[in-house]
């Protein structure tokens, strides 16, 4: 089974890189993708997440 990445930074690294921007947010940023703005990503500012919210986040991200 492969890792998840729970480090914030290297998340966010991958979420710009997939084309995603950053619409900002109150205490969660919010990245929505150009062709597809139905799927937003929310991602909570914490330095480290826990490996279920960042399970949730790859799975909504398509990874």
């Amino acid at each position: 089974m492969p890792t998840i990445e729970t480090h914030t930074r290297k998340i966010i690294a991958r979420l710009e890189r997939d084309g995603r921007l950053n619409i900002g947010g109150g205490n969660h940023d919010k990245f929505e993708h150009a062709n597809r703005p139905d799927v937003l990503v929310i991602l909570p500012r914490h330095r480290e997440l826990s490996p279920g919210v960042a399970r949730d986040i790859a799975r909504k991200a398509g990874w």
